[in-house]
């Protein structure tokens, strides 16, 4: 009898002893299979790693996430993407790969799913067939059914550091210079308001979650999210909000347009949303023309001077005022932009960190501080270079009224 089919021999005999009629703790259920275990005379044949492995796998498939448990708990796994019930892939250290385990079942898929939405109070079904979630340990969950997804479910899940990642583990990386990343430190605390762009997978949530570390701890802070995944440390007056999807019971859905209106309400001294893709874009625009500097969000962008063209084109989803009043409102309340990409090794970096000078001729004008000069390519294939000083930062009024100077940027 080979490993599968024991496992699966097992987990029945398991099922059969719960009563489902109660709650069972995680150590019952535990002692359970061992008893299950201890009765087979197939087990005392596998070695003391394969017995661990299979209550393990039992355990799992019971009371966690069955094949997909052993890399959401993997620090090296960063995405898992489920293509059905047949095909898993994982992305560890950078490499992507299609893993052998697959689910037993489609029900069994839709009951790991179920399990994911239903402990964030989400809801998904045919009715309801896009959903975005996360787990116990702050990864990020985008859910698609059927019918909407004709090779379904699918599944991607996008894996957070254990400890979340410091900037000085991004210099220790590569991804950002010693210099450009106490420049932006010294701009947070100044309360400059900063937009971080970039693309799928360029590290846009971690910056941002690393920038809010220079925030003073004695500030009111406000986080919005689709899904919460900052992790701002050192900071007690913090609060957290969360969208969320309606319902068949009559819930109705709470938006980040809605949450960032709510916000102004609650005194803040800065408010930071994890990410804007539409309409709520013009009221974060708005926020950051009311009095709250400091404040920060991210973007999917292919450049700095992209972003700008998308927030324009994302104001205009949800408001009817004119191109040029929408210009002067982005021009006006944004300060600087921090763009990060992904390179060919698929290494994480900072390209561009651009200043927002102003309006004019029906432009927004940028200046570009620091950017991204690559230098070769390593033996082993990696990218070389680093973020080089480009100019000096114009706008130094914030600057000045938290009592700094340009000489503590480095500027002359």
């Amino acid at each position: 009898m080979d490993f599968g089919e024991l496992k699966n021999i097992l987990k029945e005999k398991t099922q059969e002893r719960i009563d489902f009629r109660r709650d069972f703790t995680d150590e019952e259920v535990s002692d359970i299979i061992n008893e299950v275990m201890l009765e087979s005379s197939e087990v005392p044949l596998l070695s003391i790693r394969e017995r661990r492995r299979l209550h393990k796998e039992i355990f799992d498939s019971l009371r966690r996430l069955d094949i997909l448990q052993s890399f959401v708990d993997d620090p090296s796994v960063t995405e898992i993407m489920i293509n059905g019930m047949d095909h898993v892939f994982v992305e560890q250290k950078g490499a992507l790969r299609e893993i052998d385990e697959k689910f037993e079942s489609a029900d069994k898929l839709r009951d790991v799913i179920q399990q994911i939405v239903s402990g964030c109070n989400r809801v998904v079904n045919e009715a309801s067939p896009i959903v975005d979630a996360r787990l116990s340990n702050g990864a990020r969950v985008n859910v698609v059914m059927n019918p909407i997804a004709i090779n379904g479910p699918i599944v991607t899940i996008r894996r957070f550091p254990d400890k979340p990642i410091t900037m000085d583990g991004l210099i220790t990386g590569g991804s950002i210079t010693a210099e450009a990343a106490e420049f932006l430190k010294i701009l947070v605390m100044a309360k400059y308001n900063i937009f971080i762009s970039g693309g799928t997978g360029s590290g846009k949530t971690t910056f941002l979650n690393v920038l809010s570390g220079f925030i003073p701890g004695d500030e009111r802070v406000i986080t919005i999210e689709d899904s919460a995944e900052l992790q701002l440390q050192g900071i007690s007056n913090l609060v957290r909000l969360e969208t969320r999807n309606s319902n068949s019971e009559g819930c109705s859905e709470v938006t980040i347009r809605d949450l960032i209106r709510t916000s102004l309400r609650m005194r803040p001294d800065r408010i930071i949303v994890g990410e804007v893709r539409g309409a709520e874009s013009w009221d974060m625009v708005q926020s950051l023309n009311t009095g709250h500097d400091g404040s920060m969000s991210t973007g999917h962008a292919n450049s700095a001077k992209d972003m700008l063209s998308r927030l324009e084109n994302m104001v205009l989803m949800g408001a009817d005022i004119p191109l040029e009043a929408i210009k002067k409102q982005i021009a006006s309340g944004l300060d600087i932009i921090v763009h990060l990409g992904r390179l060919r090794d698929k290494s994480r970096k900072v390209m561009e960190i651009s200043e927002v000078v102003g309006y004019e001729n029906g432009e927004i004008i940028t200046k570009e501080l620091f950017g991204f000069v690559e230098t070769g390519t390593s033996l082993e294939g990696r990218v070389l270079g680093a973020l080089q000083r480009k100019g000096k930062l114009k706008e130094t009024g914030k600057l000045r009224c938290a009592g700094l100077s340009p000489s503590d940027l480095g500027e002359g």
